[in-house]
């Protein structure tokens, strides 16, 4: 059985942005826990913040960040910009069956999300 090649319905060079390499963000499934590995280590300070903002505004009370073990850099990088979040009300080792210190448990308080008038 033959298959037609599938053709996109606009050109690439249209379809992208011409300063991004990328056509459209890579939207992710607001959930309590996020991994990550997949990121580049110069973004996931900021996708760090961004999702925990999204989380406290989405009600969650407590999220878990999977950062691995290695050396502990990254861990503590996250945890640097934990430490000076408001809406952060604590934040620790997940249990040994959730990741041990290759991840961080961290509890959220979405009243101190919100900005003051």
């Amino acid at each position: 059985m033959k298959h037609s090649p599938v053709t996109p319905s606009e050109p690439p060079d249209e379809a992208m942005d011409e300063d991004s390499p990328f056509s459209d963000p890579v939207v992710l499934p607001l959930e309590d826990v996020l991994d990550l590995h997949p990121f580049a280590p110069k973004d996931i300070r900021s996708v760090v913040e961004e999702y925990l903002t999204q989380c406290c505004e989405a009600g969650f009370s407590s999220v878990r960040l999977i950062h691995g073990k290695g050396r502990g850099v990254q861990r503590e990088s996250i945890r640097v910009l934990l430490a000076r979040l408001p809406f952060v009300t604590a934040f620790d080792d997940a249990p040994p069956a959730a990741g041990g210190w290759g991840a961080t448990i961290v509890s959220l308080n979405m009243e101190r999300a919100k900005p003051t008038l």
